[in-house]
């Protein structure tokens, strides 16, 4: 595993984002870990964190790419930071761009969007926290698709929790792959999650001890994906 991931891991658990207990999801699922990007709000925080998913996209797609697009409203700031991370990391000047929920309809920078606007050509990552349905795939790609002859490279999120989406079969980051015909990827996945924090001490003690570990097992025998 790169190191990048391992550090990505740790910097979820210390920012309280990636929680372990019993927690009862938008599904319904009682889901024995949490991950809440809300979470990250200081400065430092944004920062790394943009630099992460920054080393993440170029690790993926490379430099192949004009626009980062963040959903509203997480993928806001995540866009942003990502954004300002590529160009200090890797010496590239990218573009973010974000949708509205509410059209705004006065103003010089009146539309759809914040940031910039989407040109024919333009080359698109889009950017978010986790998939766990693929719902907001569904509301966003038509908006960016429909802004201008575009082609979205591939779509990056943090973690990928390795659960069946909405089929029920695949998990959401391949649903939205075969759906849109777009790469997914994500800077890491809960197996990677596991693996790295399993008995192993972060900030003094054990984050996934036996019990975690066997909840999370059970909880992949019933929601996980079958390879």
């Amino acid at each position: 595993m790169e190191s990048y991931k391992q550090e990505f891991i740790q910097f979820m658990v210390e920012s309280k984002v990636l929680k372990f207990g019993e927690f009862t999801l938008k599904s319904g699922r009682k889901s024995p870990f949490f991950m809440n990007a809300g979470g990250y709000v200081t400065g430092s925080q944004l920062k790394r964190l943009g630099e992460y998913y920054a080393r993440a996209i170029h690790d993926t797609y490379g430099d192949d790419f004009d626009v980062l697009f963040g959903p509203a409203y997480k993928g806001i700031p995540l866009s942003v930071v990502t954004a300002v991370a590529y160009s200090e990391l890797y010496g590239r000047e990218v573009r973010y761009c974000s949708d509205r929920k509410e059209e705004k309809d006065h103003g010089a920078d009146k539309g759809s969007f914040l940031g910039s606007s989407l040109k024919d050509g333009d080359r698109v990552i889009m950017i978010e926290d986790v998939t766990t349905s693929g719902k907001s795939m569904e509301e966003t790609v038509p908006k960016v698709r429909g802004a201008a002859d575009v082609e979205i490279k591939g779509l990056m999120v943090s973690l990928n929790r390795m659960e069946v989406g909405k089929g029920g079969k695949r998990s959401a980051l391949d649903e939205v792959r075969e759906l849109y015909g777009f790469e997914t990827a994500a800077i890491v996945s809960m197996a990677e999650v596991v693996e790295y924090l399993y008995n192993r001490p972060c900030q003094g003690e054990i984050i996934i001890d036996d019990t975690i570990k066997a909840a999370i097992d059970a909880y992949y025998e019933q929601y996980g994906v079958r390879q």
